[in-house]
């Protein structure tokens, strides 16, 4: 006889979303130690080596500087997945802040996403054929082009997404409360660093701001998910499978 898979009220199994936190909090890490051991010898934090403007010897350093891409993308886009089991679990009178927030976490996958292809599929290719016209805009070693700007604005967005569902989390019970206040000193973290940052450097900021962005989104992500995991994870029990 074929066991029946039960779904929730809202129309999809407890079990997938604990998969997809576990899977959003284990790849954080992954690609947060990648991307820690290959920085852009660029910038503000290179101390030797650097490559300078108009950065067209970058093609030494592919593809182990765009190694952590890859996962990135991946990542991208299960937290977009993840957001979506938040909306399926919020209560019906927090629907809305739920939405929200997938909202603005499908815009700041899109930017990301977009980001991270760019530099994969389209600075790679044109360096190796000879085109370096307009190069030095796009590419990640330029701690003031176009590849930084587009990641702040993404992770800001993957902040606002964080501050938006924070009313879902609001049952008395110390997990969600704990979800609660990391989603909120999350935000809280990156406005502040935001107005820090552009106090002391002004518009020459440079990668800084993307740095502690990235730092704070992710550990968000890591610590989130795996409180998440067992949010979905509590839940999925109140079935027989």
């Amino acid at each position: 006889m074929t066991k029946i898979i039960p779904f929730n009220q809202n129309g999809i199994p407890y079990r997938f979303c604990y998969y997809i936190a576990i899977a959003t909090a284990l790849l954080t890490i992954i690609t947060f130690g990648i991307a820690l051991f290959t920085p852009p010898i660029s910038g503000p934090f290179c101390k030797e080596a650097c490559i300078d403007y108009p950065y067209a010897n970058i093609i030494s350093r592919f593809p182990r500087d765009y190694i952590w891409m890859y996962p990135a993308i991946v990542l991208t886009l299960l937290y977009v997945v993840l957001f979506a089991c938040i909306k399926q679990y919020s209560p019906p009178n927090k629907k809305i802040y739920a939405q929200l927030g997938l909202l603005f976490s499908v815009m700041s996958a899109t930017i990301l996403v977009i980001d991270y292809f760019i530099q994969i599929s389209v600075i790679q290719p044109s360096l190796l054929n000879g085109e370096k016209e307009g190069i030095s805009i796009l590419t990640q070693y330029n701690p003031h082009g176009i590849f930084i700007a587009l990641e702040e604005i993404g992770y800001l967005l993957m902040s606002l997404s964080y501050l938006c569902v924070i009313p879902v989390f609001s049952k008395a019970i110390k997990l969600e409360h704990t979800i609660r206040w990391i989603f909120i000193l999350g935000f809280v973290l990156m406005i502040i660093s935001l107005i820090v940052v552009s106090l002391i450097l002004g518009v020459n900021r440079e990668y800084v701001f993307e740095v502690i962005a990235i730092f704070i989104d992710w550990t968000v992500l890591i610590i989130a998910g795996f409180l998440l995991a067992k949010v979905f994870k509590k839940e999925d029990k109140k079935y027989e499978y």
